[in-house]
């Protein structure tokens, strides 16, 4: 029997997506990347039908990555940035 030294048990955490939830225009983003948030923070303020929709982060985190920029046209489900 080999003797394993080394080894470290690895456990990550998947980022969570934020996505666009209708096709519109992003308008505003309230945090960059690096920022923490709570749960139900505002992130990003969409153009959509005339409103402006807001999109709140789903949990307590950390802004992983920002795919998208002001004025962006956005479609359904189009990821929008990812936290840790």
């Amino acid at each position: 029997m080999k003797k394993r030294e080394g080894l470290k048990k690895e456990i990550s955490k998947m980022s969570t997506e934020i996505k666009a939830p209708m096709t519109g225009k992003i308008v505003s983003i309230a945090v960059c990347a690096g920022d923490k948030v709570s749960a139900e923070d505002e992130v990003i303020i969409m153009d959509a039908m005339k409103m402006e929709i807001p999109v709140y982060a789903p949990e307590d985190g950390t802004i992983k990555e920002i795919k998208v920029k002001e004025g962006d046209s956005v479609k359904t489900d189009q990821i929008l940035m990812t936290l840790d």
